[in-house]
């Protein structure tokens, strides 16, 4: 089974949101990064609630403004994420140094917007893999942001 695998039993008891379950039948598709909106548009709402129905509150201002300032930044940091793993690993294979064997992709969140990045581990396609690679691409524009690490595999001494 491709993805990571959530026992049934498990899943339905920690109440993991569907589109989170990998376990689920069909493409996994990893969740959009846009979602950011909806809490934006919450806090804009809240910060209105807030100048309209309190009024005899001089803090009133202040706590708009803070809410108005979380709205900002989760709608500044509604980045789309354009590159699917599958983008991500096969990108970052034409950047690596070797063949490919195994490889990796895992989606982090870069400065105060927190825009994606995919940072893809990749093993030489040797047995036992000699060398490995760290590929950071955007997660917006598939373009690599940093240089390729690489670096030799420690040689495990003994059984």
């Amino acid at each position: 089974m491709d993805g990571i695998h959530i026992p049934r039993e498990v899943a339905e008891e920690v109440r993991v949101p569907e589109d989170l379950d990998a376990g689920t039948v069909g493409t996994y598709q990893f969740p959009d990064t846009r979602r950011r909106r909806i809490p934006a548009v919450i806090y804009l709402v809240l910060a209105l609630v807030i100048v309209l129905v309190v009024r005899d509150s001089p803090g009133r201002w202040v706590a708009a403004i803070g809410v108005l300032t979380l709205a900002f930044w989760h709608w500044a940091s509604a980045w789309p994420l354009r590159v699917s793993p599958e983008e991500a690993l096969a990108k970052a294979a034409v950047e690596a140094p070797f063949p490919i064997g195994q490889a990796s992709a895992a989606i982090t969140f870069h400065g105060w917007r927190a825009r994606p990045r995919w940072h893809v581990v990749l093993y030489d396609a040797s047995e036992p893999p000699k060398d490995r690679a760290l590929i950071v691409l955007d997660g917006v524009t598939g373009e690599r942001v940093e240089e390729t690490y690489v670096e030799p595999l420690p040689i495990a001494d003994g059984p």
